[in-house]
């Protein structure tokens, strides 16, 4: 959403969280009961099998973004449902947590061995086991969300790490970092090209946060050549000058001798002209909660958005940061 946002294709309150579908297996009607009603509400939908082969046929049309799993169930137990679960395509990437009445620590090893990825014993903690849901299911977007150029969370944890500081509280900043001219730079040097000029860039970004940032900075990738640094007001000016920094004077090694001589390249346009485009430089707008309350990340999204043109309009590389005093 937050890339949607900024590109003015969905309105600041347009999405709908989604529900998340958790599959409950277990032979006990009342287990499976008691997990039912401490999940029931808006944020999960749950669904249920009595039994292992059940679960698997289940997996197959659900497709849940989560299963707490019994181990100790009759014909097709627990152990074996995580294996063949984990050899699908399709479910292997969904996070499981085992159940049992078994708390010896072979048997949990033993539980892991199969793939899965948390192991509670019985009786366990109605509460405990809601958090831990929630913990996986958070990993679980993260990791399917990260980019594979760079590494970095995507939109959903960006959201989130924007959300939590709302709700704590927190006094935040948000630096919203583009690339200018890069899809002229694309069109000329080539994909591979680009993606060299995205990691470099991803990497400028995580030297000035190691260097001027906090360890609880934020770093994340909305996608092409859109970065995210969530951290405080007071950090938020060096963090972009030094990511400029870093940018500008690596920038020239990624074009031809021709290019960086002339200090641009010839490319076609959006309308099929052919131009000259200088050499890429980068914009990053800084919106913030120090004089405004911002309390929704599509707020933050929509202000970077005014930011960003700003910021894209003057020469050369530039960060600017939100100046109003006002909600």
């Amino acid at each position: 959403m937050f890339d949607e946002i900024l590109r003015g294709e969905v309105s600041l309150r347009g999405e709908k969280r989604k529900q998340h579908k958790i599959l409950v297996v277990d032979d006990d009607p009342n287990i499976r009961e008691l997990i039912v009603e401490t999940l029931n509400g808006d944020k999960y939908k749950t669904v249920e099998a009595r039994d292992g082969m059940e679960a698997l046929q289940m997996c197959e049309v659900e497709r849940p973004d989560i299963v707490v799993l019994d181990v100790m169930m009759p014909d097709l137990d627990g152990l074996e449902v995580c294996l063949r679960l984990r050899g699908e395509a399709l479910t292997k990437h969904i996070p499981i947590i085992l159940l049992t009445a078994k708390g010896l620590l072979e048997d949990k090893i033993r539980g892991m061995d199969t793939g899965a990825d948390d192991y509670m014993t019985k009786p366990f903690d109605p509460l405990e086991l809601e958090a831990r849901i929630s913990m996986h299911l958070r990993r679980s977007i993260r990791d399917g969300e990260a980019s594979p150029l760079t590494g970095l969370p995507g939109n959903r944890a960006i959201e989130e790490a924007i959300e939590s500081r709302i709700n704590a509280g927190l006094k935040f900043a948000v630096c919203y970092i583009d690339l200018d001219e890069f899809k002229a730079y694309n069109d000329r040097y080539g994909f591979h090209a680009g993606s060299g000029v995205i990691k470099m860039t991803s990497e400028a970004i995580l030297e000035a946060v190691d260097k001027y940032g906090d360890p609880e900075d934020f770093i994340g990738h909305i996608g092409g050549d859109d970065f995210i640094v969530v951290t405080e007001m007071e950090r938020a000016p060096l963090l972009s000058q030094e990511i400029i920094r870093l940018f500008d004077r690596r920038i020239p090694e990624h074009y031809e001798n021709e290019d960086r001589e002339r200090g641009a390249i010839v490319s076609t346009d959006r309308q099929g002209n052919i131009n000259e485009f200088p050499i890429m430089t980068i914009s990053i707008a800084i919106t913030h909660n120090t004089y405004r309350n911002l309390d929704h990340p599509g707020k933050v999204a929509q202000i970077a958005a005014e930011l960003k043109k700003y910021a894209k309009s003057m020469e050369g590389s530039n960060f600017v940061f939100d100046r109003r005093r006002r909600d």
